[in-house]
């Protein structure tokens, strides 16, 4: 079990993904344009009613913001991970910690519904889940739960130099603060540390992605009941 957490999370694979200098100046502009665009369009959605329509689209818009911004600033990897003697695409590792990681969010929700303020501010959260429709729902979460990680563990850890895992969980737990909800920025701090890791250990973005949407969806079936949302 030891081995297997820190070839998932630790053990660097060996690739050589670095940008030439022009390259990396491009990255590092196309990242910080799409941020601030990506923060206009989040400051948007935030004004919206939770469950309305227009809602729904500008999640969507801002889905896209991080999708595209990703991509235009420059080539993205998969990653790969050592299995044995082989250097192998990780898909179950990442699914079973992103599992794992909301077994360890479901026990803290247990705890926190007995606490008044912090239960409101899940509920708060979760008004959505119980005005939308389910199918809309689990498209919306898994299309942001992709688009988030292809940007903040695609293009701005490739963006950044010096310590891309605290720098880009710092960036992602800001960009969730900007909800104003106390909860969802502590999930963004833990979550943002893990898929970090990840992306140093593989040298991709498989296995946040993987693990990302695991967590999140299975968060939008767990917490409505447990809140009785």
């Amino acid at each position: 079990m030891r081995q297997w957490i820190e070839r998932s999370l630790w053990d660097v694979v060996p690739r050589d993904h670095r940008d030439e200098p022009a390259a990396l100046r491009r990255r590092q502009l196309v990242t910080c344009g799409f941020v601030l665009l990506g923060a206009i369009v989040l400051g948007t959605l935030l004004r919206l009613e939770q469950g309305s329509a227009m809602f729904v689209v500008m999640s969507f818009v801002l889905a896209g913001v991080w999708t595209v911004g990703a991509f235009a600033s420059g080539p993205l990897h998969l990653g790969r991970i050592a299995a044995k003697d082989m250097e192998v695409r990780p898909i179950v590792q990442p699914l079973l910690i992103g599992a794992a990681l909301a077994g360890i969010f479901i026990v803290g929700a247990l705890i926190v519904r007995e606490i008044g303020p912090l239960a409101d501010q899940i509920r708060n959260v979760l008004g959505f889940a119980s005005e939308g429709y389910l199918p809309v729902l689990v498209v919306v979460t898994a299309v942001n739960g992709v688009a988030e990680e292809l940007f903040f563990r695609g293009a701005a850890y490739a963006a950044i130099t010096r310590h891309p895992v605290a720098w880009t969980t710092l960036a992602y737990t800001i960009a969730t603060a900007a909800t104003g909800n106390v909860m969802l920025a502590f999930a963004a701090i833990l979550l943002g540390l893990i898929v970090g890791l990840q992306r140093r250990a593989s040298g991709g973005i498989l296995a946040p992605i993987l693990t990302h949407c695991t967590w999140s969806l299975t968060m939008l079936f767990a917490l409505p009941a447990i809140f009785g949302v």
